[in-house]
């Protein structure tokens, strides 16, 4: 048999090994077939890897727990959105900054919406993911909530500012994806999520000053003695033009 007549199998086995799905997806994938079949809470961690055909510590390899492999994403989406926050030049407006760092997360679920909506129902049906999903978030907010910290650190009400327009960030964010995720990806997600963040960003944000040819200009009006001598006149716009 020559080389040549050798090599079609060797590349057919290379691209059947590179057409498999990573182990970590695999394992995502067999979790979620077995709790739409059994049940979360009848399906067990040796049940997820019997069907993705690999063993136990691959399985937290990648995996803590059987709750993280609900949210295979959420460690990810965390450090992208932190890494966002901390690259800024520190000129942006930061309601406006924190807002665009709650984009990054609705973009994780807009990635796979079927398997957004999917999460979402199991999510709804099981008190323990609830709560897992509950502690999630409240990482994401504490994360907002240190930058807007250090950005606020020379108000005095610096840290209650900063907690405040964290939480309100969230809820906003939260009301705008649960919306989409009930309606099963459906709509338009951004729009939504603009609309919800848009609220915080009026009611806590400071709105950049119009464009020089666009701003009112300023007018200045003297009263002087009639017959007052002209350098007077002058003296008085001067010193009215230069008061604070």
């Amino acid at each position: 048999m020559s080389s040549n007549s050798v090599a079609p199998g060797r590349d057919t086995k290379a691209r059947a090994a590179d057409a498999k799905p990573p182990m970590r997806e695999a394992l995502v994938a067999a979790a979620f077939q077995l709790f739409l079949e059994r049940g979360y809470e009848q399906t067990t961690v040796d049940d997820i890897v019997a069907l993705a055909g690999v063993g136990r510590r691959s399985f937290f390899r990648y995996f803590p727990s059987k709750e993280d492999v609900v949210f295979p994403d959420h460690e990810r989406c965390l450090a992208d959105m932190t890494a966002f926050l901390a690259a800024g030049t520190g000129d942006e407006e930061p309601v406006g900054r924190v807002c665009d760092a709650a984009r990054l997360v609705l973009g994780l679920y807009a990635e796979n919406p079927a398997f957004s909506v999917q999460r979402y129902r199991l999510t709804k049906k099981v008190p323990g993911l609830r709560a897992y999903e509950l502690s999630v978030v409240w990482r994401y907010e504490r994360a907002l909530a240190e930058y807007l910290r250090a950005r606020f650190a020379s108000r005095r009400d610096g840290n209650l500012r900063a907690d405040v327009i964290a939480a309100a960030v969230v809820a906003a964010h939260n009301n705008a994806l649960r919306s989409w995720l009930r309606s099963d990806g459906q709509g338009d997600a951004t729009a939504a999520m603009d609309h919800a963040l848009g609220l915080v960003q009026s009611a806590f944000g400071t709105a950049p000053p119009p464009p020089a040819d666009e701003r009112p200009e300023d007018v200045v009006v003297v009263v002087s003695r009639r017959g007052a001598p002209l350098w007077r006149v002058v003296q008085e716009i001067e010193t009215t033009l230069t008061r604070d």
